[in-house]
């Protein structure tokens, strides 16, 4: 008799978009200047359509003025245990990964005390005391974290489900003088993790992650507005995005085939790479790049492997992994499904710098 092999798997997962389109015309009327406070030669219509052919952004989500963080990453979490079906007490970790905490509408202040978590718990009225609610600020890659995190816990024993939500309002943190604020939005996605006896192995299969800090730290950070007219102590998203391009067509490729190697696996055995949507081009780039890794071209790419939602939802940063995942198992996406047996690959590049990736066999 073969002995059981404890798994950690997804077993439901739920998403909260906003439900405000935010086009790219909107942005015609912005006035963006360049780091030195000075006007950009190129008219907006220029502007943009640039913008729209680098990332492949043509439209974004801003959550309601009412709204907060906490909020999306609540209705997100019901979504999820909703569709995973069971009981919130039941939960053993919450772990919320954000950015800035819950930032009101025309307000600059960061407010993450309680923690995000501590708020989506009371909000989901868990009165378990061992369900431990906690927040992981973290970059872009807070989410996936999230899920390693909660992965160390499933296989040690110390928990059986765990609750991981990426929420953001990046809307209410970009300078709008920098043209770089059409990249940004709202919204949040989260999974229910849970430990499950199978026969084979299942769920999370590998992990790698890593934080360069030496000269990266301060590609992503927070500067005053560009605008020298505007307060110089309220703090907007900034980047360095051409560094942050090269540095993410560099080491997310390798990472994700040294981790897609840990599952003792080959790229030929991934059916979907599930990418932090950051940016159309950038993450096409890495593709290809992991592609020529194993000796492979364009031509070898298929053309399903590399679902996207970076053309009508922006980057909303820990968001964008969950949300992916969620619309796909919901048949939201497409063509895109997620089936029995399919291994996949999730990874995500952001503020640190950090990278980090997980290989996951769906459950049957």
């Amino acid at each position: 008799m073969s002995s059981k092999i404890i798994s950690s798997v997804i077993a439901g997962s739920g998403s909260f978009i906003p439900e405000n389109i935010i086009d790219n015309s909107a942005f015609l009327g912005h006035t963006f200047l360049d780091a030195s406070g000075q006007e950009m030669d190129s008219p907006n219509e220029t502007i943009i359509r640039k913008f729209h052919q680098i990332t492949g952004i043509r439209e974004r989500r801003y959550a309601d003025d009412n709204m907060v963080a906490s909020d999306l990453g609540f209705g997100a979490a019901k979504n999820a245990l909703q569709n995973a079906d069971v009981d919130p007490e039941t939960l053993d970790y919450i772990i919320v990964a954000h950015n800035f905490g819950d930032v009101k509408l025309n307000s600059r202040r960061v407010d993450m005390m309680p923690p995000l978590a501590s708020r989506i718990k009371h909000r989901l009225q868990i009165a378990n005391p061992y369900c431990v609610a906690y927040d992981l600020p973290f970059g872009c890659p807070g989410w996936l974290q999230g899920v390693i995190q909660a992965h160390y816990y499933l296989q040690s024993g110390d928990a059986k489900r765990v609750l991981v939500i990426g929420t953001e309002t990046l809307s209410r943190v970009t300078d709008p003088h920098d043209r770089d604020s059409m990249i940004y939005s709202d919204g949040a996605g989260a999974v229910v993790l849970e430990a499950r006896e199978t026969e084979a192995k299942v769920g999370v299969l590998s992990h790698l992650t890593v934080s360069d800090t030496i000269v990266q730290a301060q590609w992503l950070h927070s500067s005053p507005s560009y605008n020298q007219d505007l307060d110089q102590t309220d703090l907007y998203i900034k980047m360095d995005g051409r560094k942050i391009y090269e540095y993410a067509i560099t080491r997310v490729p390798q990472l994700v085939k040294d981790c897609i190697t840990k599952a003792e696996l080959t790229l030929t055995d991934i059916k979907k790479v599930l990418i932090h949507q950051a940016n159309e081009k950038m993450d096409e780039a890495m593709l290809d790049r992991l592609f020529k890794l194993y000796g492979m071209g364009a031509k070898d790419i298929p053309s399903d492997i590399m679902p996207m939602t970076i053309n009508t939802l922006g980057n909303n940063s820990v968001a964008t992994l969950p949300i992916l995942y969620d619309l796909i198992e919901r048949g939201q996406l497409g063509e895109h499904s997620l089936e029995p047996n399919y291994d996949v690959v999730f990874t995500s590049v952001g503020a640190g710098m950090n990278a980090n990736a997980v290989v996951y066999r769906v459950p049957s």
